[in-house]
């Protein structure tokens, strides 16, 4: 039996977020290696590219996403920094498992990603709104 194996798809990250994110991921160390690690290697494989030069497509912090997870019903939600997620409000923290997986894809892409409890997962964006396109 063959096994497919899937690469991941490319990734886009802001310059300024890629430096807020290795911080964070340095800081996770201690707690979450597991989680640390992921993000480190996701951050690792990123094209870096400046502020400005990310598309309004490409999922960054403060995007509005729309996601599938595993043949779920769509979900929305807002990817943020730790301190400002609220699962109630559909704000969810980069520095979660989903968060990580997140990052930098674009409508189309799909990425796989471990849970907490450690069984695999997939979802796929569906749609992506700019930090810009959502602020007041």
């Amino acid at each position: 039996m063959t096994t497919k194996i899937r690469r991941k798809p490319q990734i886009t990250i802001a310059k300024t977020e890629s430096a807020r994110l290795l911080a964070l991921a340095a800081a996770l160390a201690e707690r979450n290696p597991e989680l640390s690690d992921t993000m480190f290697g996701e951050l690792e494989r990123a094209r870096v590219v400046t502020d400005d030069a990310v598309a309004g497509n490409v999922v960054r912090m403060g995007s509005v996403v729309t996601y599938q997870p595993d043949g779920d019903e769509p979900r929305t939600v807002t990817l943020v920094y730790p301190g400002n997620a609220d699962i109630d409000q559909a704000r969810i923290s980069v520095a979660t498992p989903v968060g990580v997986a997140l990052i930098g894809l674009s409508p189309g892409q799909s990425m796989a990603w471990t849970a907490r409890d450690g069984r695999s997962h997939e979802l796929t964006v569906l749609a992506v709104h700019s930090p810009e396109a959502v602020l007041p």
